[in-house]
């Protein structure tokens, strides 16, 4: 792989997409391989940008891009939001400013029917937003301030029954907003400071966990307001994930505390603890790749480039370690019974020739 970036690869039909970054940030671009072989297509870059500064472990291409089969669609902090058709034209580009992130910025664009969005939480004098693009031309749709500081979450749109919220989970709080206006319609109290976890929701709520081995919040959604007093339907004291995001499994959740390499599992809607194991040597920051269920079994990767394999259940059972033997901090894809990791070095494809 050209460059550096802990973005992971994103799959639409025989192509694979991801970004990176050259030197200390200076460029950045969004890749285009051939799914079949792994053959560079194409490379775009951003439009220039002096570089904010970054966290070693997050480096300067972090964000994953996303794409609706026509265009993919780029964050890429200072340098911007970018749109490319499938051959790597430039659609438009969308500055958001010059940012101030603490460790660098790391969210990855949603998106939700005709937008593209985002947040940025960052200590510069612009302040801290959540914004909505119009994907076709890259136009501001609508902007919310924040007055947070410090976040590397990604948004995600939940489904409430009655009306869709788009979640932002950041610094001590969780927050829904209003994907037509960015209006805010609930807060809750309860995150740590440093949130990097991306929420997942399922079996009517919606599971935020706190980083630095914090909380983990299980919320009910569809709220209004300060909804710390009246919509936790259960919490964890402790043992959050800081960098990987949850599993929602089969009526489970699946959690690994990067800080000591203890998975555990609860059932999702009581919060009662099934198991916790040890996933190999207990090292600080561990693990960043979040984790995946299938077929019964769900995967955790270390930042080792190991993979521990463990029976989807209420029992703990390592089934397997499998060593990629290259440095490993990106989310797999799985599409079709084959594995894209991105490593440090290199794209890997797993599974079956032919």
């Amino acid at each position: 792989m050209p460059g550096a970036g802990n973005s992971s690869p994103v799959v639409w039909a025989g192509r694979i997409f991801l970004t990176t970054a050259y030197g200390l940030g200076e460029r950045r671009t969004l890749l285009c391989l051939r799914r079949s072989d792994g053959k560079l297509l194409w490379e775009t870059a951003a439009a220039e940008a002096a570089a904010e500064r970054a966290n070693r472990k997050n480096g300067h291409a972090s964000a994953t891009p996303c794409t609706d089969g026509e265009r993919v669609y780029g964050y890429l902090g200072n340098h911007g939001a970018l749109a490319v058709d499938f051959e790597g034209r430039v659609v438009w580009h969308q500055s958001m400013g010059t940012l101030d992130a603490y460790h660098g910025t790391a969210c990855s664009p949603l998106l939700y029917q005709n937008l593209l969005i985002l947040y940025q939480d960052h200590r510069g004098s612009s302040g801290g937003f959540v914004v909505a693009l119009d994907k076709r031309t890259g136009k501001e749709v609508w902007r919310t301030p924040r007055s947070e500081r410090v976040g590397w979450g990604t948004p995600v749109a939940i489904r409430t029954g009655i009306r869709d919220e788009i979640i932002v989970s950041s610094y001590q709080r969780v927050y829904a907003y209003d994907p037509r206006n960015g209006s805010e319609l609930w807060r809750c109290e309860g995150n740590l400071v440093e949130v990097i976890p991306t929420p997942v929701a399922g079996n009517g709520l919606l599971f935020c966990c706190s980083g630095r081995a914090g909380p983990t919040l299980a919320i009910r959604p569809g709220g209004s307001g300060d909804v710390t007093n009246t919509r936790i339907a259960w919490q964890t004291p402790k043992g959050s994930p800081f960098v990987p995001s949850p599993l929602l499994y089969d009526g489970h959740l699946y959690l690994v505390n990067d800080m000591t390499a203890v998975a555990t599992c609860y059932e999702a809607s009581t919060g009662k603890l099934m198991w916790q194991g040890r996933l190999g040597e207990a090292r600080r920051e561990s693990f960043s790749a979040s984790l995946i269920g299938t077929g019964g079994k769900v995967y955790f990767t270390n930042d080792d480039g190991e993979t521990f394999v463990v029976k989807a259940g209420a029992e703990f059972q390592l089934l397997n370690v499998n060593a990629m033997g290259d440095r490993t901090l990106a989310s797999p894809a799985l599409v079709e019974g084959r594995w894209y990791y991105r490593t440090a070095k290199h794209l890997v494809c797993v599974g079956a020739k032919g």
